[in-house]
């Protein structure tokens, strides 16, 4: 305990010492997040020295291995440290698929080489990655994928098409599922394999939503070649790999569930509404509804926790990520329902950007999607009951 107490101490100090103000404000919009890749661009100068500092003290990802560009922390230190960030509302230095999805899974399932190719560049933010997992007849039934893989030499020659995958047009390169054995059963004959998005033949084409933005996309296969050397863990048995990074996906979108460097609903909902004479929301119902939306972010942020704590000690449940991206994207989809509720009239704003207004029914309409993506609440539901609850015929 001295030695946590210490290293408490220490990460306090360096925290304050080299976190910018500016970056311990909450976003304002996306072009806040900083994603790296080879075309990244910040957009600020502290968001730069932020995420070079955290980069060289190995801590955009600070619980992977030192010779990967992590951080070397163990289960409690990292806990200490995402402490100590929220405690002075400290941003993320960076956002990645690369972190919080393929790296788990190439740290399970990759080669030594994978590993060393890979690794460093996603915790030095030098490579944006996109997820190819969903085909336009393969979503929630995603082991009917059709993507193909077909032999040739030393590589695969790989057609077909991806959709809704966040980003394509902005990533680097991509983690796919890809079908290589045809006459097998679907949940078999499927692998994971690793390639450049500047590859020839491969193409993008944004898809606009509701909320007139969107970061998804079509994303098109035509005789793209890839060394088989890319593939990772066993051909035709990628269906583990993907569930397995399937749990860190679902895990990360729960995330959203929480408030983060954002302020709280409160705070918003008295710009409108206003206070009292107590210094109170000034409409009780509203009020009420904050408070309890309130409770659920707080367990939920306990049930993250938990969830960590049980994977530490070797007791994790594969299917608690489902319960999670469950009630996150939910508790997500309540949050923007408030903000809508609180800013009235105003927040039908659409155009202007004023203070981020113009954001906040665009934000809202956006939120009718995370009960689907990364898996339907439908679908997460059953996984629930039949993997956790037990329940008879789930």
């Amino acid at each position: 305990m001295a030695d946590l107490d210490t290293f408490r101490r220490e990460t306090r100090n360096w925290l304050e010492a080299n976190c910018p103000p500016e970056m311990r404000q909450p976003m304002t919009s996306e072009e806040d997040t900083f994603w790296g890749g080879r075309n990244a661009k910040f957009s600020s100068e502290p968001q730069r020295i932020w995420f070079e500092r955290m980069r060289d003290k190995g801590w955009t990802v600070p619980h992977w291995p030192r010779e990967y560009g992590g951080g070397g922390l163990d289960g409690e230190e990292a806990k200490i440290l995402r402490q100590e960030m929220a405690a002075i509302g400290a941003r993320a230095p960076i956002t990645s698929f690369g972190i919080s999805m393929l790296g788990p899974a190439l740290l399970k399932y990759g080669t030594d080489a994978q590993k060393r190719e890979h690794l460093p560049k996603i915790t030095a933010g030098l490579i944006r990655w996109c997820q190819g997992y969903s085909e336009p007849n393969a979503g929630s039934d995603l082991a009917s994928l059709q993507t193909r893989a077909e032999s040739d030499g030393d590589d695969y020659i790989i057609n077909g098409q991806k959709i809704w995958t966040s980003y394509a047009n902005y990533a680097d390169w991509i983690f796919c599922l890809v079908r290589t054995d045809p006459t097998a059963k679907k949940h078999d004959g499927i692998s994971f394999i690793l390639f450049d998005m500047t590859s020839k033949g491969v193409s993008t084409k944004p898809i606009l939503l509701i909320s007139g933005r969107s970061p998804f996309c079509e994303t098109f296969f035509d005789n793209v070649r890839v060394p088989k050397a890319n593939v990772v863990g066993t051909v035709n048995r990628g269906w583990d790999v993907a569930k397995y990074l399937l749990q860190h996906e679902r895990a990360m979108i729960s995330g959203m569930g929480e408030r983060g460097g954002s302020r709280p609903l409160g705070q918003v909902a008295a710009d409108s509404v206003g206070s009292d004479g107590q210094g109170r929301l000034d409409d009780a119902l509203l009020r009420a509804q904050i408070a309890t939306f309130d409770v659920d972010e707080a367990a939920l942020a306990a049930a993250a926790e938990r969830m960590v704590d049980l994977a530490k000690a070797g007791q994790g449940h594969p299917a608690f990520s489902s319960a999670m991206k469950y009630y996150g994207t939910e508790l997500n989809k309540r949050r923007h329902e408030i903000l809508m509720s609180a800013g009235g009239i105003d927040a039908l704003e659409w155009e202007s950007e004023r203070s981020g207004e113009g954001a906040r029914p665009r934000a809202w309409l956006r939120t009718k999607a995370n009960s689907i993506e990364g898996g339907t609440s439908e679908v997460m539901l059953g996984i629930v009951a039949k993997r956790i609850l037990d329940l008879p015929g789930a």
